[in-house]
């Protein structure tokens, strides 16, 4: 059975009052929606649906102070219903869910001798009349919408399927950690879909995008232990950023750290970046981690990226996303 955070249903919003007449305006608007609408109250928040609030937001216009109003959804932060119109406007990110507008592309991730070793699988969405939506309006959308959810899980499920149409190469799958409540839960269907289509535990790496800070390490490898236990591997990417200590690379322990591209690209001309991927190569090796440099766009970098150490690199100068993998040597 599939979480609610996972089906695309009606929303579910709380709406909270503040001003000096609290309880009076509570139970006012509590009479005047639940007329029309089913809503629920508790103690000082009541509990509507995208349509109910809708009319609130044209009630307060007339009879309220807006700003005295806020609405959420599910564990976001309180947002003033002032900015209810960004809601109603980024509805359309639940048809994009429902009807699964999206499809993988892949990008080649080669070996020092410039071998395809593996293919990370993008996301890439598209509007009902084939034309691309990028990324950031997708994820800016379902964020607000609270359907977070449910988009890293149709990504999810959806690069597993294309993977099975890679020969001989290992497949990189993207997540949002904080996407994620329970590994056994939320991540059974992806495990299971893998299963049905044949795919070797060992070709999938899932890897970890900073999309979403993540707060709750514990959390995280929670969940990179459940990927660990189903026979899976995984990377940490743009590392150099948000997981640039020594001592949390070591207890979150990657099969691949992926070097952020800001450290990558200009490597060869830059002291600094230099040091720092001098600094996370060491690490990597240490703690038998795998380093991959991404975000390679000219040879210069990429020479003394590999004479430095590193084993596996992306960009630009070996291949971009495409429909298609191109199994042959870059």
């Amino acid at each position: 059975m599939s979480c609610r955070n996972c089906v695309i249903g009606e929303l579910e919003i709380d709406v909270m009052f503040e001003n000096d007449n609290e309880e009076r305006w509570i139970n006012q608007v509590y009479h005047y929606l639940n007329f029309h609408y089913q809503v629920k109250k508790s103690n000082n928040i009541l509990s509507v649906s995208e349509e109910a609030l809708r009319d609130l937001h044209d009630f307060c216009q007339d009879h309220m102070n807006p700003n005295e109003v806020f609405f959420r959804i599910g564990d976001q932060s309180w947002k003033p219903i002032t900015e209810f119109e960004e809601l109603i406007n980024a509805h359309w990110i639940d048809d994009v869910i429902k009807n699964k507008q999206v499809v993988s592309y892949y990008q080649p991730i080669i070996s020092s001798d410039k071998k395809v070793y593996a293919y990370e699988l993008l996301a890439r969405f598209v509007d009902k009349e084939g034309n691309i939506i990028f990324p950031n309006e997708i994820f800016s959308a379902a964020r607000l919408r609270g359907r977070l959810y449910a988009l890293d899980r149709l990504c999810r499920m959806t690069a597993v399927k294309y993977a099975a149409r890679i020969e001989n190469a290992k497949a990189f799958i993207n997540f949002i950690p904080t996407s994620i409540y329970s590994p056994e839960h939320c991540l059974k269907s992806t495990t299971m879909l893998a299963q049905q289509l044949k795919i070797k535990q060992d070709t999938l790496v899932f890897e970890v995008v900073e999309t979403d800070q993540v707060d709750d390490v514990e959390h995280l490898k929670s969940i990179l232990n459940y990927y660990d236990s189903k026979g899976f591997s995984y990377a940490l990417d743009d590392v150099g950023e948000g997981y640039s200590t020594e001592s949390m690379l070591k207890d979150l322990n990657p099969r691949y750290m992926k070097l952020d591209m800001k450290y990558v690209q200009g490597v060869s001309q830059c002291d600094e970046k230099q040091q720092q991927a001098t600094r996370l190569l060491k690490v990597a090796q240490d703690i038998g981690s795998v380093p991959l440099a991404e975000g390679v766009e000219t040879n210069e970098d990429f020479e003394w990226l590999k004479e430095r150490g590193y084993q596996l690199f992306q960009g630009y100068l070996f291949g971009k996303p495409a429909p298609e993998p191109k199994m042959a040597a870059i």
